[in-house]
């Protein structure tokens, strides 16, 4: 402590009460031998999550761009936080579109969002039903699904298909396909999706990105060690 408060130039009355509050949130801790401080479990926890999106930030680099090619729209890949989206890669459409607002780092609901969807889909059930509640949702638009009940209907189809769809939900003139990215775990750490106005992406074009979409999600999960379940082998009679 008396160290700290030296190099911080602050009084140790001050230093033990910051010691005493990052001691509590597991950030550092006491070394009971030594009577010295050093960083806590926290941190290294924290330095994991730091260390896994850096590993998808350079599995997704790989065929983001072939995605966009592919498809002319735009492209997104997003992770859940509570009740909302998060996105963290972005490859602009080849068509301009100005009045799109989606950026690295904005935050949407991750109900209205083909993104979001996918992920809430994944989550534990005790999970689900901890964020969602009984109380209606914030909506976007007047497509937005603000019923808890009618959204874990929608959930259950996402999990069911594979993918989720955006139809007018988040934006009204806009749609979107979104896939799940897994890890090396088998768990989804993020979403991958495609989004353009709906006059360029109607049903029979959806089901076409349906495609391409899941083909990209499996090759960045491969690339993050994700190998698929064998179906089990038929013995012979």
């Amino acid at each position: 402590m008396s160290e700290l408060s030296r190099r911080l130039g602050l009084g140790k009355s001050t230093v033990h009460r910051l010691l005493t509050t990052l001691a509590a949130e597991h950030l550092i801790e006491l070394n009971p031998r030594t009577g010295r401080y050093r960083l806590g479990i926290k941190l290294y926890e924290l330095g994991t999550v730091v260390s896994s999106h850096f590993e998808l930030h350079e599995a997704v680099a790989m065929y983001i761009d072939d995605l966009r090619g592919r498809t002319g729209e735009t492209v997104h890949v997003a992770i859940l936080d509570g009740l909302e989206v998060v996105y963290i890669e972005r490859r602009e459409s080849l068509r301009t579109l100005r009045h799109m607002v989606d950026y690295v780092g904005h935050r949407n609901f991750a109900h209205c969002t083909a993104s979001g969807k996918v992920l809430l889909a994944a989550l534990p059930e005790a999970e689900l039903e901890r964020l969602l509640g009984d109380e209606q949702l914030p909506t976007r638009t007047k497509r937005s699904i603000a019923d808890p009940a009618r959204l874990r209907q929608e959930l259950a189809g996402v999990r069911e298909r594979g993918y989720a769809e955006n139809v007018g939900e988040s934006t009204a003139d806009m749609a979107s396909v979104a896939a799940p990215i897994h890890d090396d775990a088998g768990q989804t750490t993020a979403a991958i999706s495609v989004t353009g106005p709906l006059s360029r992406m109607g049903e029979s074009v959806r089901r076409r990105y349906v495609t391409a979409i899941l083909d990209t999600a499996t090759r960045i999960s491969e690339q993050l060690g994700y190998r698929r379940p064998q179906a089990p082998r038929k013995r012979s009679a």
